[in-house]
């Protein structure tokens, strides 16, 4: 089996704030040709490095907004995040968590800081996603699946090198938590020192991984990735193998590209221009529903 050659070793970025609690690098899309249409299924990736929030009465976050489309998939990994949307889905998710919403043919949410997280201030470390959907889905019904640490199953590494938490796709034979309308592979990768971990993805895919702490080797000696990098591998090859130089998290996205035209204006992504008007017109006439800010 071909390895997987690396494209890019992209630095941390710039960050910024997305409302008031989510200070913010973004990898997708950004730089080095890291588009919509080249990192297709994965249309935005935003990390949220760890930052220390400090302790407030009122929680920070990003209030009431609409997507249509796409998916929104929320990684916690340092503090609490509570979710609320008009189709009636909430939910709070703590280290480990995953909250992973379908707005499809159209929702409005709001993400802020959990309420007693936000009271005792902290570290907060997430990533979120965004994960497009093909055109036959788009305006498929509204869902929501929320996953607590312990709802994720756990692949353990031989030798006690680490262990793997497969949210969604497959690691070896173990199927991912959350199901999916394509084929999507995401993965947290908890490496003790020393630790390897095997991956294998078709070539076609878009495979890409982050760095969330540590620092580890690729294809052996190939190349270095330090804490807060991401990476962009070649859609060559099937095989890439990471090893840690220090106790690492790393999380691992591969999917198949979906092969249509994108159009997207903020929080819609359609396959037309006449699409994104229509979501436009249908937010601004009430067809996404309510939520209370």
């Amino acid at each position: 089996m071909a390895l997987k050659p690396i494209s890019h070793i992209i630095p941390p970025r710039n960050p910024h704030f997305v409302g008031d609690g989510f200070r913010v690098q973004n990898f997708i899309p950004s730089a080095y040709g890291l588009d919509m249409q080249r990192m297709s299924p994965f249309i935005m990736l935003d990390y949220n490095a760890p930052f220390h929030f400090p302790a407030t009465e009122t929680p920070r976050g990003v209030g009431v907004h609409p997507h249509r489309g796409f998916e929104t998939v929320t990684l916690a990994y340092q503090g609490a995040v509570a979710h609320h949307d008009s189709a009636g889905n909430s939910g709070v998710i703590g280290p480990g968590g995953v909250q992973w919403m379908t707005a499809a043919s159209g929702v409005l949410h709001k993400e802020y800081h959990e309420k007693e997280f936000a009271k005792q201030g902290g570290m907060f470390q997430m990533v979120q996603l965004w994960v497009n959907l093909p055109a036959a889905h788009k305006m498929s019904p509204p869902k929501y699946q929320g996953f607590n640490e312990q709802d994720i199953p756990t692949v353990s590494l031989e030798n006690e090198m680490g262990h793997i938490k497969v949210v969604a796709g497959h690691y070896q034979n173990t199927q991912g938590a959350a199901s999916t309308f394509t084929e999507v592979h995401l993965l947290t990768a908890y490496l003790n020192p020393e630790g390897k971990a095997t991956f294998s993805f078709p070539a076609s895919n878009n495979t890409c991984l982050l760095v969330l702490s540590g620092s580890i080797e690729i294809n052996g000696h190939e190349e270095r990735a330090l804490d807060n990098h991401f990476v962009l591998f070649e859609n060559q090859g099937e095989h890439f193998e990471i090893t840690a130089q220090e106790k690492s998290q790393v999380l691992i996205l591969s999917g198949a590209p979906i092969e249509e035209p994108i159009a997207a204006q903020g929080p819609f992504v359609m396959n037309t221009a006449e699409e994104i008007n229509q979501a436009i017109r249908d937010f601004h006439t009430g067809k996404f529903g309510k939520l209370e800010d």
